[in-house]
């Protein structure tokens, strides 16, 4: 069962982001874009400030997350302390009182930047989208399954050492000095990618970018195709037609 380690949180958060993402991203576009045709460009800044609502408001869980799956785990490293959790509830309660409820944002900063990672998939998907349907009436289910494993392989693999600070910052439980407890700001950010060069080389930067490719690229291949499938679903059953030229 050690695979399956944080399942229920892991489920919570991904549920309470998307919801928040795909809300954001879609209200944002039908504000700014009106019935006109979308371009790369209006994609991404539409991404971006999805990202960074979602970052604000579904960090904490994302932290109690990370917390919870490396529970029970055994470190090499002596400086890490060890956690004891009895659920998602408990773990917030004593993050707030043994650290501080902004202990509940820790990594932000490195997830602020990391917004470029769903812009950057949003943008490549919508735009492999935009090229399909010149050339057919409507999206497949391999069509949107494809694309949208693509679009997030090719994000995961830009945005990938900054993703390995976030876990490291949110995980928290490293006996550092005060003066370096910093929430995740840039001098963490560089000092924790310097330091995984030095340790483990160039390379290190991408240890465990495999298994990272594998569960991120089918889990949005799958969230996308379902996404499709529900928004036309919707549609069909307000009785409205959905342009999928977007």
């Amino acid at each position: 069962l050690a695979p399956y380690r944080g399942w229920f949180p892991v489920i919570s958060s991904l549920c309470c982001s998307n919801f928040v993402y795909f809300y954001t991203f879609n209200s944002l576009k039908a504000l700014w874009v009106r019935g006109q045709h979308s371009t790369t460009g209006k994609d991404l800044v539409l991404g971006i400030v999805a990202g960074v609502v979602n970052v604000l408001l579904t960090t904490p869980l994302w932290v109690v997350n990370t917390r919870l799956k490396l529970q029970g785990a055994k470190f090499r490293n002596e400086d890490i302390v060890p956690t004891n959790y009895k659920g998602i509830i408990d773990a917030f309660h004593q993050i707030i009182r043994d650290e501080g409820v902004l202990a509940l944002w820790n990594g932000t900063f490195p997830s602020l930047l990391l917004v470029f990672n769903p812009a950057i998939q949003f943008m490549f998907y919508e735009g492999f989208k935009r090229k399909l349907l010149k050339k057919q009436q409507q999206l497949t289910s391999l069509d949107a399954f494809v694309i949208g494993a693509i679009a997030k392989a090719v994000a995961t693999s830009l945005t990938y050492p900054l993703q390995t600070v976030q876990s490291i910052l949110r995980f928290g439980r490293h006996r550092l000095n005060p003066e370096n407890r910093m929430l995740g700001s840039l001098r963490n950010v560089l000092y924790l990618l310097q330091q995984r060069v030095r340790h483990f080389g160039l390379m290190g930067l991408y240890k465990g970018l495999e298994a990272k490719l594998l569960q991120t690229v089918l889990t949005a291949a799958l969230m996308f195709l379902v996404y499709e499938k529900l928004t036309a679903a919707t549609f069909t059953v307000m009785g409205l037609k959905h342009s999928c030229r977007r």
